[in-house]
């Protein structure tokens, strides 16, 4: 929309909305569909413009559900941004739905005021609405005349006609141009819902509907359809002539009124549509359906995929509702996880330490105690991992050197025991090793854009089950080795065996050359 010069003025009455803020926000929220194919950047700035506009908005108007429900239609919105533009519209149409329902029933009660902005408030009106020509004349000389009943017949048939359009271009298959006509059909019905022509036709048949969609339910899906377009066929054939003009002003301004208290004009669009991509569910089950995808990527070193997989968690996690995302575990594992979409050579503990965090989290929403350990690594995978964790065992993988090196130089190389005790160690410290710089090699390649070295990481021993048996052979070896070698020396100093060779060795202690071959 570009008519901000016609909203700086609007329902001086108590009670009456910002529209400068409502203009600002339209403006954004619609800016940020259209520039959403050219770049994810610049959409992402007219959603935080948009979130700027709503703090201001927000605060004139009456129903805070409608408040409630803006805010997590613009969650959604930078959730969307991560997937397709086609999503990051539909939730957007849900926005604007619930912004058109406040400006709807605020606006009605305030023209029932005859204030002296009447005009504008009407222009703003009629373009919201999309009503142009005689029809906007027709709303602006009813208006004018105190005709409040008619105001909202026209603004209601004029909502119902985009609804039923909308049904008409949606289609019982997943496609995301179905799912766009489906949510643009749910924000207006959200505008007229409470309307006594709506009947039968209730506002959760349209989120039911998106479900299905989403879901793949194609057959469910056809049959709601079915009864949205009758249902709304029927709402039309109310409204397909004008009321009777009331005797008194008082008496037309009564019925378009804002809804009671006990209606709740957010319920849908608060609760989050599933997401354009139809095979997948809104719930917790999504979130261990990308993370297990993560899973597998880091399980054999593919750093892209895993952290596509990462950021689909993330857009998936912002989808469930409460009690889950009431607790302090959702939100330490939502930090979590926007952390670990960029972070450089994830490997699977990482993955593992996030599926812990979503289980703390089911958990603590059941009012189940939450594991202290899995806490303990989501937090530790937050910050030791990526180039800090390479980095680290690359330093103790190359520091092995050393011990081996002293160690030999110390006592050398022909006394065999000492040679059996050398190779233990070699065995014991060679998973370090492998770490350390198979890891930082690895990490590298994954810096580089993959290929043979970013699957280098694979050579390791912590990076999944197929390593565990070398590990538990290295450790054989190694404490094979060294019990011979310190058997060895043990015999060589009389502590084991003959008792005569103990007196011998104490007698002439000093005269044993470590370098002796026995």
């Amino acid at each position: 929309m570009s008519a901000a010069w016609a909203l700086t003025a609007l329902l001086g009455a108590a009670g009456a909305q910002n529209l400068t803020a409502y203009s600002a926000l339209a403006g954004s929220l619609d800016g940020a569909v259209q520039v959403r194919a050219q770049s994810a950047e610049q959409a992402l700035n007219r959603l935080d413009a948009a979130g700027r506009a709503l703090d201001e908005l927000a605060p004139t108007l009456r129903n805070q559900q409608i408040v409630s429900g803006l805010r997590d239609a613009l969650g959604r919105s930078r959730a969307a941004l991560a997937r397709t533009p086609a999503e990051l519209e539909a939730q957007v149409q849900l926005a604007r739905g619930l912004m058109r329902k406040a400006l709807y029933d605020q606006s009605l009660a305030g023209l029932g005021a005859q204030p002296a902005n009447a005009s504008s408030q009407l222009l703003l009106l009629t373009r919201e609405f999309g009503l142009t020509g005689d029809a906007a004349s027709a709303l602006n000389a009813d208006a004018k005349a105190g005709r409040l009943e008619r105001v909202a017949w026209r603004l209601q048939r004029a909502a119902v006609q985009k609804v039923s359009a909308a049904l008409q271009a949606t289609q019982a298959k997943q496609t995301t141009g179905s799912y766009v006509n489906l949510a643009r059909a749910t924000g207006w019905f959200t505008v007229v819902q409470d309307a006594d022509g709506a009947g039968d036709l209730k506002l959760t048949q349209f989120g039911d509907a998106l479900r299905q969609l989403t879901s793949g339910d194609t057959a469910a899906l056809g049959a709601s359809l079915t009864t949205l377009r009758r249902g709304t066929q029927a709402f039309a054939q109310t409204l397909a002539q004008p009321p009777a003009v009331a005797t008194t002003p008082a008496a037309g301004a009564s019925k378009p009124g804002t809804p009671t208290p006990a209606t709740s004009p957010a319920t849908s669009p608060a609760t989050p549509p599933a997401p354009a991509t139809p095979t997948r569910t809104g719930g917790a089950e999504a979130v261990y359906a990308a993370l297990g995808r993560a899973l597998a990527a880091s399980g054999h070193a593919d750093g892209v995929t895993a952290r596509a997989a990462l950021q689909d968690a993330s857009a998936q996690l912002s989808r469930v509702g409460a009690p889950l995302r009431d607790t302090a575990e959702y939100l330490t594992l939502q930090r979590a996880l926007e952390g670990a979409q960029n972070r450089a050579a994830p490997r699977p503990s990482d993955v593992q330490a996030l599926i812990s965090g979503l289980a703390n989290a089911e958990r603590a929403a059941r009012g189940e105690p939450v594991s202290a350990l899995d806490r303990a690594s989501l937090s530790t995978a937050g910050w030791f991992s990526g180039w800090l964790r390479a980095l680290i065992f690359l330093l103790l993988g190359v520091g092995v050197a050393a011990p081996l090196y002293l160690l030999n130089l110390a006592f050398g190389g022909r006394n065999v025991y000492w040679r059996a005790i050398t190779g233990g160690l070699v065995l014991l410290l060679l998973p370090v090793f492998l770490e350390g710089v198979f890891g930082f090699l690895g990490a590298l390649g994954d810096a580089l854009g993959g290929g043979a070295l970013a699957g280098l990481t694979n050579v390791t021993l912590s990076q999944g089950a197929y390593a565990l048996p070398v590990w538990a052979l290295l450790a054989l070896g190694a404490i094979g080795l060294l019990a011979f070698g310190f058997r060895g020396l043990c015999m060589q100093f009389g502590l084991l065996g003959d008792q005569t060779g103990s007196a011998h060795t104490t007698v002439h202690h000093t005269v044993i050359d470590w370098d002796e071959d026995v």
